[in-house]
């Protein structure tokens, strides 16, 4: 019997080993293969940009602003226009905070406020505490001011969604009708200040609106409703309990229903 072995190093361990038996005359060879481990080791700011934008992507508008504080690099990242195409805030006071990029990407824009303040910022003016209105005047011009900025930094506009925003008023969403062409859905949502002057606008500006939401608006009417019907009755309409509310009437509106109603009283 002739035993053979021979060792190869190259990068790793080889080993062939071969083994002859004569009275077979057989030949017998066994390879074992190195195995070799690297170690691979990436820093974040090595990914390529798409890379980076869809990591950011997963993060809310607090945490992108932190990471992107980090170095140059991620900054650049954070200041992408392509990654702030949805903006959704929770409360009016979110719009003062540095934490996003307002651009022409922006297609789906959100304002939801769900507090017990927004039961005072739905109070008629003429009817508010000191207290009430020292409240409202912290925040009364945020959605309003930002919605200006949204008429001339965001043409693609989309979507917009504005809900407990009791301080904005018809000329705020009418002007965003106007200046963003591209419009599919507008819905308002417990805006006490909307009337049917926004309806009407939505029928001489909403040209590309498939859907239109006016729930919970008090001082929208049934006419109002029924000019959108009548004249832009592709849209898919939605008014739940608006032209049901009581709407808001002025003080010297009350006095005039009063007198009427004594004179009716006393010569009755």
């Amino acid at each position: 019997m002739c035993k053979t072995s021979v060792r190869l190093q190259s990068g790793g361990e080889s080993q062939i080993g071969a083994t002859q038996d004569s009275s077979l005359s057989r030949c017998f060879v066994v390879v074992s293969r190195p195995v070799i481990v690297f170690s691979l080791a990436m820093h974040l700011t090595e990914l390529d940009q798409e890379c980076l934008l869809h990591l950011f992507s997963y993060l809310d508008k607090d945490s992108r602003r932190s990471l992107s504080l980090t170095c140059v690099r991620l900054r650049q990242v954070f200041l992408d226009p392509q990654l702030w195409t949805l903006l959704h805030f929770r409360s009016p006071c979110e719009l003062r905070r540095d934490n996003f990029v307002l651009s022409s990407s922006l297609r789906y824009l959100a304002v939801c406020w769900h507090s017990s303040r927004v039961k005072v910022c739905n109070i008629e003016d003429w009817m508010k505490t000191t207290f009430q209105r020292d409240l409202c005047r912290k925040h009364e011009s945020l959605v309003s001011d930002f919605l200006e900025r949204v008429c001339h930094m965001c043409p693609n506009l989309v979507s917009l969604t504005l809900s407990g925003c009791g301080h904005i008023t018809d000329h705020n969403v009418i002007d965003v009708l106007q200046s963003c062409r591209r419009r599919d859905s507008l819905s308002l949502e417990n805006c006490a200040r909307m009337t049917d002057s926004v309806l009407q606008a939505v029928v001489d500006h909403g040209k590309s609106l498939t859907e239109v939401r006016v729930d919970f608006c008090r001082n929208v009417t049934q006419a109002g409703l029924q000019v959108v019907r009548d004249k832009r009755p592709e849209v898919h309409l939605s008014a739940l309990h608006s032209a049901d509310m009581i709407p808001d009437s002025k003080p010297e509106e009350k006095t005039q229903i009063r007198r009427a109603l004594q004179k009716f009283l006393i010569f009755s």
